[in-house]
């Protein structure tokens, strides 16, 4: 008997290479036994609605496309509250989650990998209800994940995220914040933070992969003190790419539920994609929520 597989692909990731591969990955996945359903995004959200819908109807859904892409494919089996496995291949611009997992952005590689991997229980996070599969964060340069055109995206790469980053440099201010990690309270101005599940954020950012797991039902919490000059920010980024957490400027901890009162106001960068300003942020682990396919 055929099981029935969604094979959902965004044809405007990263340079739109998906549509290229489209042939090879319904053979890869017909030979294993699938009877495969193709549904190309129209617009943003759109793979969300499918999947809140229609998950139940599947065995196992396939996401083609980048990080945005698999945030909304994941977004709409948990709004489905049907316990469907996910299945992805990378084809977005910097696919950070996938370089956290260890999976292959090769295409015709990543769609055997789904048919011949296993599921595993990752851990998910919620910033005020909305989900999130590797990172929340703000202030400096993580405007360039949702501003930089596709069209640009589509010609550069991830050279476009650091060409849009770039424009940020000369308006980096700092910001003040309280926050209460699992009780744990503490505070200041920063000039960036990151609230992940991940160990890459926008494919230049590396946390040690031995201080990040994605089952253990916590998140990471990443945040860089305000600078009085450049020189105590070149000595930041100095100990960020050594993965020297202890330094003075960076303050980084695990946590499992975060709250957070804003008291400037400024927008974050939810999976790359804009979120709203908020004063008031509640952000939590859920906790092995989603099962996604990965390599043996």
């Amino acid at each position: 008997m055929f099981r029935k597989i969604l094979l959902l692909y965004n044809p405007c990731a990263g340079r739109r290479q998906v549509g290229r591969h489209l042939q090879e990955i319904c053979e890869t996945l017909e030979k294993a036994g699938f009877d495969v359903e193709i549904y190309e995004t129209k617009a943003r959200g759109d793979a969300t609605l499918k999947l809140a819908r229609d998950a139940a109807q599947y065995d196992r859904v396939v996401c083609a496309g980048g990080d945005g892409t698999l945030n909304e494919v994941i977004s709409g089996v948990l709004e489905s509250g049907h316990r469907l496995p996910v299945g992805y291949i990378p084809a977005g611009s910097t696919n950070d989650f996938a370089a956290s997992l260890g999976l292959s952005c090769n295409i015709p590689q990543a769609a055997r990998d789904v048919v011949e991997g296993n599921p595993i229980s990752l851990d998910i996070g919620s910033f005020n209800g909305r989900t999130f599969v590797y990172t929340a964060s703000f202030g400096a340069f993580t405007r360039a994940s949702y501003a930089a055109p596709q069209s640009v995206k589509n010609v550069l790469g991830h050279m476009a995220y650091l060409i849009e980053g770039m424009k940020d440099v000369a308006h980096i201010r700092p910001l003040e914040m309280e926050f209460c990690a699992d009780g744990e309270n503490f505070g200041g101005e920063y000039i960036f933070g990151a609230i992940s599940n991940s160990t890459s954020m926008g494919g230049v950012l590396k946390l040690d992969p031995s201080r990040v797991d994605l089952t253990d039902g916590k998140l990471e919490l990443l945040l860089i003190k305000a600078t009085s000059n450049l020189a105590q920010l070149v000595s930041v980024a100095a100990a960020l790419r050594a993965r020297n957490y202890e330094h003075e400027g960076i303050f980084f901890r695990s946590f499992r539920n975060l709250e957070i009162l804003a008291k400037d106001t400024f927008p974050w960068t939810v999976d790359g994609e804009f979120e709203p300003a908020a004063d008031k942020i509640h952000i939590e682990n859920l906790h092995g929520a989603v099962d996604l396919i990965v390599p043996n």
